[in-house]
């Protein structure tokens, strides 16, 4: 593991880098964090990120990855539900929550600051590079503690059981199968590493001693600048990406040279066939898809010239991996036939809910888990996702779970009841309309509803459609019939998805 990082003109070298991971994991193991804690961070694209999930695993700890979004009542809950040990989060991000509230009260996690000074809040750099080194790991490696949608309307963490020798070897091979990750790979990571996918995907060259240029934030421009200037090989994009550098003028796409592209790995969100096919005839036969879940890792796989043979499929199971289309009572449908998707991914170890079994007992069968979408396989055994049976809305590759907005919405001032879910958006994929039930005489607008959830929710959970409604349609047991709701919406439209 000896990579090489690029980040604001600046290179992390791999002696330079061993070196940070070392003392960072001696100041972690110095501030408590030991072998099955939780480290959470709160931080934008950096090295930092990359050196303290290595440090963390050198621990045989969990890195959380907090959305640098999250508000401060979003962070709270993330701290305590996961019992975090450490906190270590950027200055500007910090001072941003501490603006909100003074006194971050994290429960029993120290707080740390990286990348700047905040009052009251020690420097990790300073910490960290005043620690004697661990030079060998202290625990066996464990991985992330992801926070997925949970059906409570809050986010439910993903405790990952400790990797075998057989699942660490396969889950080596699947990351070069799915990233096609190799030392010589120089790739690009502008996604946001709080997600799981472009958080494997950095580890994966971490691992692979490949050299990262890490970007702060997506630009369309400049991300075909940095192919053409240093001759990148490999990147992780989205497909609202994809839609924003198609957008560029042909003037400007014809200024960079992107031949030296070996393989883009896409994941998130489904991709539409006519984005990908432009994207194919642009950059070649390099853009490949996978279909995944921060609880299941990734389960198919699709290339470049699958996709233009199969538009609109999620591609085929990757090696090992069990995939199955069962109906509601467990049974096997024949080809063709829309069902819930099961699968069994051997390279992962098993996860548990923190504090929710009943939510980890519900989603298996006969040793087969299940997300809770909606598809079929074609005769070629070709995946095809056509719906999900939970309401739980991908918008930019982000998940956002509609009962937790719809609960904030709840405690307005004139609101009887609402109802959140996903409406089609060109650019990604799916975006949030709500529908709300004024009271009567009530004095609302969809202004004054934007506004009510932006100071109490992350930005992009905030509807782009607000509609006021004198009567929601119900079912008889008096639950809201969302699918009449988005059913116009979608209308005249393929994927439900």
């Amino acid at each position: 593991m000896r990579p090489t990082m690029v980040f604001q003109g600046e290179n992390v070298s791999p002696d330079e880098f061993e070196q940070r991971c070392q003392r960072s994991a001696a100041a972690l193991q110095a501030a408590g964090a030991g072998e099955g804690d939780v480290v959470a961070l709160l931080m934008r694209n950096s090295p930092l990120v990359m050196e303290l999930m290595v440090a963390t695993r050198h621990l045989g700890a969990q890195w959380c990855p907090m959305n640098w979004h999250f508000k401060l009542d979003e962070v709270h809950y993330v701290l305590a539900n996961s019992r975090a040990k450490v906190l270590v989060a950027d200055a500007a991000l910090l001072a941003a929550l501490q603006a909100t509230a003074p006194g971050l009260q994290p429960g029993d996690a120290q707080v740390w600051s990286v990348r700047g000074a905040v009052a009251g809040v020690p420097a990790w750099e300073a910490q960290r590079d005043a620690t004697p080194p661990i030079a060998t790991p202290a625990a066996p490696p464990r991985g992330a503690m992801f926070y997925t949608s949970g059906t409570t309307g809050r986010p439910k963490g993903i405790v990952r059981h400790p990797v075998t020798p057989a699942q660490a070897e396969a889950m080596v091979a699947m990351r070069r199968l799915a990233y096609g990750s190799a030392p010589d790979m120089r790739a690009l990571l502008s996604a946001p590493w709080y997600h799981s996918a472009p958080n494997g995907y950095a580890l994966g060259v971490v691992q692979d001693s490949g050299t990262l240029y890490i970007e702060e934030r997506f630009d369309a421009e400049r991300t075909l600048q940095l192919v053409h200037e240093h001759r990148l090989t490999h990147a992780y994009l989205v497909p609202t990406m994809y839609v924003r550098l198609l957008a560029l003028p042909p003037a400007v796409r014809a200024k960079y040279d992107l031949s030296s592209m070996r393989m883009v790995s896409s994941t998130g969100s489904p991709c539409p066939p006519d984005v990908k096919r432009a994207m194919i005839e642009w950059w070649g036969p390099v853009i490949h898809e996978c279909y995944g879940a921060s609880e299941l890792g990734y389960m198919t796989m699709l290339t470049s010239e699958q996709a233009l043979r199969k538009p609109g499929s999620a591609g085929l199971p990757l090696p090992g991996v069990v995939l199955k289309i069962l109906d509601d009572e467990g049974r096997e449908l024949p080809p063709g036939t829309p069902g819930l998707i099961y699968v069994h991914q051997p390279a992962l170890p098993d996860f548990s809910y923190v504090g929710n079994d009943e939510a980890r007992a519900r989603m298996e069968v006969r040793g087969l888990k299940t997300m809770g979408d909606v598809g079929y396989l074609d005769d070629e055994g070709f995946l095809f996702i056509v719906d999900r049976q939970a309401d739980m809305v991908i918008s930019g590759g982000v998940n956002i779970y509609p009962v937790e907005i719809e609960h904030v919405l709840q405690a307005m001032p004139g609101v009887v009841d609402c109802a959140v879910f996903g409406i089609p958006d060109d650019e990604f994929g799916e975006a949030l309309a709500a529908a709300v039930l004024p009271a009567p005489g009530a004095a609302l607008s969809a202004e004054a509803v934007r506004a009510w959830l932006h100071e109490r929710v992350a930005g992009f959970k905030v509807p782009r459609v607000v509609t006021l409604h004198d009567t929601l349609p119900r079912e008889d047991t008096g639950k809201i019939f969302k699918r009449r709701l988005r059913e116009p919406y979608w209308a005249g439209r393929a994927r439900r998805v």
